[in-house]
């Protein structure tokens, strides 16, 4: 099957709760208004599609200067392991590029390390947290 990437790309909240939920382990599904919440703070965000199902999605945060956040990379648990996830990414990092921000940052567990140093490219930098 062949999945197609789309910047900014059309979707409804249905689906992207039920990828959530998939995705986070999340239950029930949430009932967010993404749409809104996207369209309101983020630079952009990507849909990975595939036989007209959304199976991934990326959410690209921004302080609209240089600075852009990926933020709840998620992938479809029956897709993981294909590259999903780092081709959202990668074109997170493109858009990004081209809306001349000059950093990409991103937080992530622990176990996620791997893929956000290896798979995507990220580097290691020291940064801090305060849980609210």
């Amino acid at each position: 099957m062949t999945i197609k990437y789309e910047w900014r790309g059309d979707f409804d909240n249905a689906s992207l709760d039920a990828l959530h939920a998939d995705g986070f382990g999340t239950i029930p599904v949430a009932r967010t208004d993404w749409r809104a919440r996207v369209e309101y703070h983020s630079l952009g965000w990507v849909c990975a599609w595939e036989d007209g199902v959304l199976s991934g999605f990326v959410n690209v945060g921004w302080d609209g200067g240089a600075h852009a956040f990926i933020l709840d990379t998620v992938v479809a648990r029956d897709r993981r392991s294909r590259g999903v996830g780092a081709a959202l990414v990668a074109v997170a990092v493109e858009e990004a590029r081209a809306a001349k921000c000059e950093w990409l940052h991103v937080d992530f567990e622990e176990h996620l390390r791997s893929f956000y140093f290896d798979a995507c490219g990220f580097r290691e930098t020291s940064a801090g947290l305060i849980a609210l």
